[in-house]
């Protein structure tokens, strides 16, 4: 569920990852989730500390990133930095490297070290990103000559992409998109329903629901058959030949 909710409703997420951490703390993907959950809210703190967890648990330095810029959070960019400069860095996958190489730049850009930001950014290994990643890098870059006051270089830099991908690049989804989805969803829903519905009537007007056993008689449907059942009982006592003392006696009897 923390995976599910992470990007539509991370607060919700967070949530899921807590009541987690009460079941199986001691797990490293239940920290991991929570480490997660707690960064996307914000709660920069609570998620270094996880994360601190996770990595004395299974040894694993991949979220390197997300804990320097924890430390970006916090306000402490030269962490940030003296976490990218430990060794485990160099075990990082290429993406894990640019990920580290984006919060680098940004925690220059936050001491004050523009031509820094501007250099860890101007790699090879930076500057052949692909897809997502080259325009997160786009907006890095752009963000330290912002910082810079390069104004139109920075405006260059975003320039080749559509606004689409720099929502995709921050995590955002096109309105449109989510509205469109939304939509079907829930009218494919109210569609079933009323098929569901017409069955149901169907079925209960031939009588073949109760003829097929219990299991195909819907929820609530019993009511309506111990109502044709005492009706009828009670039409069998009206139609009985007798006054009120011969029917009494013969319930007695009955």
């Amino acid at each position: 569920m923390v995976g599910r909710l992470l990007d539509e409703d991370p607060e919700l997420a967070y949530e899921h990852a807590q009541a987690a951490v009460q079941r199986a703390g001691r797990v490293d993907v239940v920290r991991e989730a929570a480490g997660l959950a707690a960064y996307r809210t914000g709660r920069f703190a609570e998620a270094l500390r996880e994360l601190r967890t996770v990595r004395r648990l299974n040894g694993s330095s991949e979220h390197l990133p997300i804990m320097a810029d924890c430390e970006r959070g916090l306000g402490r960019p030269e962490r940030a930095i003296a976490l990218s400069q430990e060794p485990e860095a160099e075990t990082l996958d290429a993406a894990g490297r640019l990920e580290l190489a984006i919060v680098v730049s940004g925690a220059r850009v936050d001491l004050g070290e523009l031509d820094a930001a501007l250099a860890t950014l101007a790699t090879p290994a930076v500057r052949g990103a692909k897809g997502v990643a080259a325009v997160r890098v786009a907006q890095a870059r752009s963000a330290a000559l912002e910082a810079a006051g390069r104004t139109e270089e920075a405006a260059a830099e975003l320039a080749a992409y559509s606004a689409a991908q720099l929502a995709e690049a921050d995590g955002g989804v096109a309105d449109d998109e989510d509205d469109v989805v939304v939509y079907d969803l829930v009218e494919d829903e109210s569609e079933d329903e009323s098929d569901d519905e017409s069955e149901d009537e169907s079925d209960d007007d031939s009588g073949d629901a109760v003829e097929g056993g219990v299991d195909e008689v819907l929820p609530g449907s019993t009511d309506g058959v111990e109502a044709d059942v005492a009706e009828d009982a009670d039409t069998s006592a009206s139609a009985a030949p007798g006054d009120g003392a011969e029917g009494a006696g013969d319930e007695e009897r009955a």
